[in-house]
């Protein structure tokens, strides 16, 4: 049995590692029998475009739906009460701009990557290196944060209180990601990312069932025990606050609340740049289905974010924060902790599993992603020049993959032990300062030239690193990835409010300057495609 620093029982760990086994091997089944049917390049970055709208929206919320939303949020709510519940509102309101402003329009105007439309109308050379750039990036601080989950995951299940020990799984966790991608692409990530996204929805819904049957499905015994608890914690960032009041982690201060504001604003526009969520329109065959597709995904996002609350409230008032922030997943481990207490044993074991595959589909998909961009974008188009064959982009692509994932690993090792609700929102700040403007400008905007799309993505992106190198997020506290150190100056944890409006300026600014004129014939042609569709057959390849 795992044992708490406080001396209560966490469960079996070779049980949780046999239900996490059985996972495993079933995904690696349908990884397997996915990739007897990947033939060429279209198949293995976008699946062929051969799902529907359902089935591509439940893969996007097995995407989206991350070890941040299922570890992270529900220890965020359980600690800090409302200002916890605030990341799910920020996940879920992004997906409306998603939808309205570049769902249709991507599908319409791309082929395997982002860098597709960006591209479309611009020189390819210099977009296509700075998109793909943008691509790698996001993806790798995505992956940080889900590597960090998987460590802090395993701390808990495994009792592995060493470092040493937290980074051999994280290990294990990435080399499994890299052969699920090396075999299956695109169609075995998508299945694996279908699998754990109907698994974590219904666990999440069950677990939920069970916090309110305890309560007597009385919403307020919830809030009143967790109240109870917080009231009579030890921990000064914890106790004597109001569980439905803001302000235990956000809005103490005018740094606090400008830190709110900018995590609030990465949060909303950051899905609608995130590379990996993007290319999920090119695995539909047509713009309808993928407006179809983000229907479904925000349908099913929506309602697992309403079970969060539940679960965050409920950890706090079954097992208590000192409890939760004393384990060895910190607070990432409030969802299994409480679901050791609802249903001991196999309900932790199962839980645990659902979270393993959570990490395992994002990553697998971040790392599809990443290394199609990588080779699509960097060594087809600009290295090669259009003259790589489909056969050699995959190629690329699977060593791509490689590469990625033990930078990915490496990564992971140096995040453990962060929030990593808190790391996504980093991703997410990078996403919407590096990737939303361009693609906002280039689909709205005839003006828009090259030179404002390197201004715009390049700006972004460096800005958005700067700041975060030198944010407490890095050092200068105790909570830092570095808490040893202190070069921070920059006094907020998420840059948003700073790099993501300066973006928006620097492509404006670049346009403006820029003395190219783009073809105005390409231009028309990409305006017509984006909203009606028509030429796009000649583009997809089914």
């Amino acid at each position: 049995m795992t044992v708490l620093a406080s001396g209560s029982t966490v469960g079996n760990p070779i049980a949780n590692i046999a239900i996490f086994g059985v996972f495993v091997a079933v995904t690696m089944v349908v990884v397997i029998r996915a990739s007897r049917k990947t033939n060429n390049a279209a198949d293995f970055f976008t699946g062929g475009g051969g799902f529907s709208g359902p089935q591509n929206g439940i893969a996007i919320a097995g995407d989206y739906l991350s070890a941040a939303s299922f570890l992270g949020i529900a220890g965020a709510i359980a600690v800090y009460g409302y200002d916890g519940f605030l990341y799910s509102i920020g996940f879920l309101v992004a997906w409306l701009v998603a939808l309205l402003l570049v769902a249709e329009m991507l599908r319409n105007t791309g082929k395997f990557t982002m860098a597709d439309v960006l591209s479309f109308r611009l020189k390819q050379g210099p977009v296509r290196t700075a998109a793909a750039l943008s691509t790698l990036t996001v993806s790798l601080f995505y992956l940080l944060a889900q590597m960090a989950g998987a460590g802090g995951l395993v701390a808990l299940l495994l009792d592995i209180g060493s470092r040493t020990g937290q980074s051999v799984v994280i290990a294990v966790v990435g080399l499994l990601m890299i052969v699920y991608v090396l075999i299956g692409g695109m169609k075995g990530t998508t299945w694996v990312q279908i699998i754990k996204a109907v698994l974590l929805i219904t666990g999440a819904a069950f677990m939920t069932v069970l916090v309110l049957s305890k309560f007597s499905f009385n919403l307020s015994e919830i809030l009143g025990s967790a109240q109870q608890h917080v009231s009579e914690s030890t921990n000064k960032a914890v106790a004597h606050r109001d569980v439905l009041a803001p302000g235990a982690q956000y809005g103490g201060d005018a740094t606090s609340k400008l830190n709110f504001l900018s995590l609030g604003l990465a949060l909303v526009l950051g899905t609608a740049g995130l590379p990996h969520v993007l290319m999920r329109f090119y695995t539909v065959p047509t713009a309808k289905e993928a407006r179809r597709s983000v229907v479904w995904a925000i349908g099913l996002i929506g309602m697992f974010y309403v079970f969060t609350l539940v679960l965050g409230y409920g950890a706090a008032a079954i097992v208590g924060p000192d409890k939760i922030l004393k384990s060895a997943g910190g607070q990432n481990s409030a969802a299994p902790l409480l679901a050791f207490e609802l249903g001991g044993v196999v309900l932790l074991g199962i839980i645990s599993a659902v979270a393993f595959a959570t990490i395992l589909a994002v990553v697998a998909g971040l790392t599809i992603t990443a290394s199609a961009s990588f080779a699509h974008d960097i060594y087809a188009g600009v290295i090669k020049r259009g003259k790589a064959d489909e056969a050699e982009q995959v190629r690329v692509s699977r060593i791509a993959a490689v590469v990625i994932g033990v930078l990915a690993i490496g990564l992971g090792i140096l995040a453990n032990g962060q929030n990593i609700a808190f790391l996504v929102a980093l991703a997410f700040a990078v996403a919407a300062a590096a990737n939303l403007p361009t693609i906002i400008f280039s689909l709205f905007w005839k003006r828009f030239n090259t030179t404002g799309a390197l201004f715009s993505m390049y700006g972004g992106l460096i800005t958005t690193l700067v700041l975060i190198i030198f944010s407490p997020a890095i050092s200068g506290s105790k909570t830092a990835m570095l808490p040893g150190h202190d070069f921070s100056w920059f006094p907020l944890s998420n840059p948003g409010i700073v790099s993501i409006p300066l973006a928006f300026v620097l492509g404006i600014v670049g346009t403006f300057i820029g003395r190219n004129r783009e073809d105005p014939v390409k231009a028309a042609e990409m305006e017509v495609r984006a909203i009606t569709g028509v030429g796009v057959e000649k583009v997809i390849v089914h």
